[in-house]
This record gives structure tokens, sequence and C-alpha cells, in this order.
């Protein structure tokens, strides 16, 4: 069977252990009832169309592969049920019923509202369990599990749910690596659809400053975001708390940030045998053009440690920043562990190549081939005039070559230049700030600043002395100048300008 050869040959290992959980959980659906007994939700989404897959290829390993001679499983005899309404986008409805013809889907088309065709529908066929491509993060999974009854007041039946722990990254891995069909929406910057009424494509997909131009849904970076698209005034940039002051600060309506993660690379900081110098100076000059920093994180100088790292911020972050271990020494693997993490091979680059030999010339005693390697297939070489080595960038993590704060100061001066010129990352408003230093204890001021908090959820209000013993500095950060300023305002008010004063 086609599926299940695919996936048994993938070297995606996450891959292959949601695919084996799904089909146990769909073959004990089968040991528990019939195929009479037993019905599939389409709805001709991304979700249900990797369940349809999932169910032809359990159904083959259930029948021990004998269904047809060539294991295609033309005419699945599973129920499948599909609700179509006069908002359901036309691209949906031909995808479904194109489906239904090619893998002869024996489908029940209802029209009516979903628990009247549901009551409808179990009162003529004797179905007790039914198949849903719901996943975790999904409005409607909520209490779920992968067998759970209806909810009170609905039909009797089971829900089965088998891609209940899949990721938007899961899915489309399954889909693309299977290589089969799915709704041409998705190829047109749709991430996640619902009616036509309240579903727009995603606006983090889009090209440049187009409107009109998206990636494909795959490409979306942080799969949390596929629903960014669901409502029509939804935001084009990402929306996520940050926890300063304490708390969950800056409200999900009010404010919009671009994050940017920081990895250092070196055993030499971990060992406390160097301090690491490039990791706080990102954090300012991140910060100086708007992107808010969730986090710095320091790694060994190995391929999967590297690896690991990337993987989880690649997805969560706009953009990754990563530092160190460039170059020939046997303890350079930056570029290797990018390369895992995005699952591409490492492969000689000509055009690096050329770079390489106009700095060294041709009198190289290693290997020249292992020296210009890069991730094949995803790195973007950054050229400027001011580098005698381009900057490298692999989707959205950009690797700097810096050793020392000089070095560090050229390439994110000439990184900030490419960007304004070709659009490689997003320029968001930039911060501003005051402080205001107080010889009031911390208890004096503690309730004070944290009403304060709750008042101005758009800013970053922080507290810090520059010595055990030395005043406290209040920090007020936004991107609203009169914001800060009525803040600060406010501070004054409860405790007078005897008690306060401004620093900056």
């Amino acid at each position: 069977m086609e599926i299940d050869k695919a996936i048994r040959e993938c070297d995606d290992g996450r891959l292959r252990t949601k695919y084996n959980n799904s089909i146990y959980v769909i073959q004990r659906a089968f040991s528990l009832y019939s195929i009479e007994e037993i019905a599939f939700s389409f709805n001709g989404g991304k979700d249900s169309t990797v369940l349809l897959h999932l169910l032809r290829a359990s159904y083959f390993l259930h029948k021990g592969g004998q269904n047809s001679p060539n294991g295609s499983l033309k005419g699945f005899p599973i129920r499948t049920i599909y609700f179509e309404t006069p908002s359901t986008f036309p691209e949906i409805n031909s995808f479904t019923y194109d489906t239904a013809a090619t893998y002869g889907l024996p489908m029940d088309n209802i029209r009516l509202d979903l628990k009247s065709g549901l009551e409808d529908l179990l009162k003529n066929k004797p179905i007790r369990a039914i198949f849903l491509g719901v996943r975790i993060g999904d409005p409607t999974a909520i209490g779920q599990e992968q067998f759970s009854p209806s909810s009170p007041g609905w039909p009797p039946f089971m829900r089965v749910n088998p891609i209940l722990d899949w990721s938007y990254r899961d899915v489309w891995a399954f889909l693309l690596t299977c290589n089969v069909q799915y709704c041409c929406l998705y190829d047109q910057g749709y991430t996640s659809i619902g009616s036509i009424y309240d579903t727009v494509p995603n606006a983090l997909l889009s090209i440049g400053n187009s409107s009109n131009e998206f990636k494909h849904a795959y490409m979306l970076s942080d799969g949390r975001l596929e629903r960014a698209g669901r409502a029509k005034n939804s935001s084009t940039w990402r929306r996520l708390p940050a926890n300063g002051n304490g708390l969950n600060s800056l409200d999900l309506h009010k404010t919009s940030l671009l994050t940017a993660s920081i990895i250092v690379v070196g055993d030499e900081i971990l060992y406390g045998i160097a301090e690491d110098q490039l990791g706080p100076s990102l954090c300012r000059k991140l910060h100086s053009v708007g992107w808010s920093v969730p986090g710095v994180a320091v790694v060994h100088n190995n391929i999967d440690s590297v690896a690991e790292e990337v993987e989880r911020q690649k997805s969560t972050c706009d953009m990754v920043i990563i530092c160190g271990g460039v170059g020939p020494l046997h303890s350079d693997v930056t570029l290797a562990g990018l390369a895992k993490a995005f699952g591409v091979r490492m492969a000689p680059d000509e055009s690096f190549g050329d770079c390489f030999r106009h700095i060294i010339g041709d009198q190289c005693t290693g290997d020249w081939n292992m020296m210009v390697q890069l991730p094949e297939g995803i790195t973007k070489l950054l050229h400027h005039d001011k580098l005698s080595m381009p900057l490298i960038k692999c989707q959205n993590v950009v690797v700097l070559c810096a050793t020392n704060a000089l070095e560090l100061e050229e390439e994110w001066d000439c990184l900030i230049e490419l960007t304004k010129s070709s659009d490689l990352f997003a320029l968001p408003e930039a911060y501003m700030s005051k402080n205001v230093t107080t010889n009031l204890s911390d208890v004096d001021i503690a309730q004070p600043l944290t009403k304060l908090c709750l008042e101005y959820p758009d800013l970053y209000i922080g507290c810090h002395r520059k010595s055990r013993y030395g005043s406290l500095v209040v920090s007020f950060t936004g991107k609203d100048q009169s914001r800060i300023e009525s803040a600060v305002e406010a501070l004054y008010k409860k405790f007078g300008s005897d008690a306060l004063m401004d620093m900056n």
C-alpha cells in the first residue's frame, strides 16, 4: 500500500511515530466495531485528508494487504459523511467529490445542519463510531480523547480521533511525504479553511508587500498560527504574550510582536572559560529595532544540541539568530546542526567556495569541499560590500560569523541594510523606554507597580538595581511614547517628585 510504504521508508522519525500511533487507534476501532458500524467525517480539509489516507492504510493492513492486486484500495468500504453548506468554498466541494470518485468513497452528502444531519443519518444507519480529523488546538478538541463519546444532547456515537496529538507540521509532513492530493486553496495561502464568510489567506504567508500573492500553506513556520486567516480582520503579525512584570501583561488584542530568538554555540561559555558577549549585545540590537526576544540559549558544540535548539526555536519565532561554531575547526558544527534541524544534507556551494578562494587563495591545506558545505536547498547567501564573507540565511534562521563585539557591530549593520533593501525580515516600530530611579523600598513600590502593569498592559514595566544596595531603577518600555509618559506620570502622582527621579 503506497501510504504505508512511503511512511516506512521516510527519514522522519517523528512522522513514523505519529503514523504508528494513529494506525493503532484506527486498528483498535476496527476491532471494536464492524465496518458497517463505522463512518468517516470528511470535509475536504487538510486534516481530514490526512485521516482519509490513514484509514486507507489501516484498512489495507487490517485485511492483510489482500484487498486489491496493487494494494490501491479502490472501492474504500467505510461510509463517508460530507456536510455541504452554501458557505462551503467551491474548491472544497470540487476536491471532496473528486477524492470520493478517485478512491470510491461510499459518501453520504448531508445538507442539513450538523446535529440534525447526524440524527437523521444515525436513525437510518447502524453507525456506532465516527472517525474525525480533530487535532489539539481545534476549538472542538477541548476535553476530547482518542475515544470520546458524543456530547450530551447529541445522537449517541463514539468519536474516534486518530490524529488528536498531531501538529500542523505533522499534517504537512504526512501529505508531502505521501505525495497525495490536497485542496488547491492550501497552495494559495489558506492555512485553515472554514466558510467563505470567515476565511481568508493567512497574511503571514504574504509574499513581500503584495496582498494577492501568498506562499504555500506548508511554508507557515509557526503552526500555532494556522487559524490566523479564519477572521477577515486577523493581524498580519504574530501575537504572542510576553511574561514581563511576572504577568501575562501584553494583551493579545492590544499588542503585536515580532519575535527573534538567539542561539549561541560554544562549549567554552558553558564551561565558564569565556563569557558570552554576543548574546546580550544582540538582545540590545534587536530590541532597538522593535523585535521582542523571548530568550537566549547557549548550546554545546555538537550537531544534535544545535539541531534540537534550532528545531525548537525556528517554529516558534519569526526569526532565529545563531552565532558561534562557524568555520573549519572540528568544533564548528553550527551549519551541520542547521542542516539536521531542517532535514536536509550538507553539500558544497559554488558561490560560497568563490568567497573562500577570494579570502584564502588556493593554498588550502584542508578538505576544500568540506569547508564550503552549506545546508542544501534552504540556504541563501547575503552578500554585502563591507563583508568579506556573506551572511548565511536558512529560511528564518540567520547565521552570524562574528566572534567579538566589533565584528558583530559590522555584521549587524550590514544585516539591517540588507533587510531594508530586500525585505529579508520585517522591521517593526522600534521600542522606546524611560527609566526613573527611587530610594523607595521594594515593599513600598510593589503594589503600585502591580496596579500599573494591569492599567498599562501594552508596556513592559520592570525593576532592577545596579548594585545590591543601590537605588531601584524602574523601566517603562513600549512602542507608544504617550503611553510611557502617562504611566510615569501616574507613578509620580502616587509618590510625588521627592521620591522619584528621571534618569533619561
